[in-house]
C-alpha cells in the first residue's frame, strides 16, 4: 500500500479526496484495479490516435484535402471510449458528415492541437470552430465535446470535463473551480490549474499525466464511486 503523504493544505478537502482514492485502489496510479476501471481504455485511445491521426498523419491528409478521413478517424477514436454521452456521438457524427462540417473540424483541430499561438487564443477558437459546426437536433458544444480530443492526442497537457462530476469533485477537493456551463477559456483555465495543484498533492503517487488526474477526479466526483 503506498505510504499515506500528507498533501498540500491549499485544499482542506485533499486528504479525504486521497483516502478515498488508495480506499479503492491502494496501489495507487499503479494499481491493476485503477489500470484496467479507469487507465487502461484511456491509454489505449491515445496510443490509437498516435498510430492512426498523429501530427504527421493530420499534415499528410490536410495537405491531400482529405479532411472527411481526418474526421472520420477522430470520431473512431472517441467512440471507443466512454468519455462522451450517446448524444454527444450522435451530435459529432451527425456534425462532420458533410464535408464543409468535416474540413472546419479537421481544421479546427489541427490548430486547436499544434497552433503557434496562445493556450487560451487556440481554445477559444476551437470552441468557435465546435459552436459553428452543422447540427441537426442535439447541439455540439458542450464541455465533454470540446475537450475530449485534446485529452485523447495530448494528455501530458490537456484534460477532460464532466461538468456534474467536476464540480462535484472540486467541492469535495475544496478547490475555487470558477465554472460556466458555457465552454470558455477561463473555466478550463480553472480546471487546469485545479489539476496542476492535484498532481502537485499527489507527487508521491506519481501521476504520468492527465489521465491519472482526471481519473483521481473522477473517483471523487463520480456516483459509480
Amino acid at each position: 500500500m503506498a505510504v499515506a503523504v500528507a498533501p498540500s493544505r491549499r485544499a482542506k478537502g485533499a486528504p479525504k479526496c486521497r483516502r478515498k482514492f488508495l480506499r479503492f485502489f491502494p496501489k495507487g496510479f499503479a494499481d491493476p484495479k485503477y489500470l484496467d476501471w479507469e487507465r487502461g481504455y484511456k491509454w489505449e485511445a491515445h496510443q490509437r490516435w498516435n498510430d492512426i491521426l498523429d501530427k504527421d498523419v493530420h499534415d499528410d491528409l490536410m495537405a491531400q484535402g482529405n479532411f472527411v478521413e481526418i474526421a472520420r478517424r477522430a470520431v473512431a477514436i472517441e467512440s471507443r471510449t466512454n468519455l462522451l454521452f450517446s448524444f454527444e456521438k450522435m451530435a459529432l457524427r451527425d456534425a462532420v458528415r458533410s464535408a464543409g462540417g468535416a474540413r472546419a473540424f479537421a481544421e479546427g483541430l489541427h490548430e486547436f492541437l499544434y497552433g503557434p499561438v496562445s493556450d487560451r487564443i487556440r481554445f477559444e477558437r476551437w470552441c468557435d470552430v465546435i459552436a459553428a459546426l452543422p447540427r441537426r437536433q442535439t447541439r455540439v458544444l458542450t464541455w465533454p465535446l470540446v475537450t475530449v480530443f485534446g485529452f485523447i492526442a495530448q494528455p501530458e497537457t490537456h484534460i477532460f470535463l464532466k461538468p456534474m462530476v467536476t464540480r462535484a469533485a472540486a467541492a469535495e477537493y475544496g478547490f475555487d473551480f470558477h465554472y460556466r456551463s458555457k465552454p470558455n477559456w477561463t473555466t478550463y483555465g480553472s480546471l487546469l490549474q485545479f489539476a496542476r495543484t492535484v498532481e502537485t498533492d499527489l507527487t508521491d503517487l506519481g501521476p504520468r499525466d492527465m489521465i491519472d488526474i482526471q481519473s483521481f477526479l473522477w473517483v471523487q466526483g463520480s456516483d459509480e464511486y
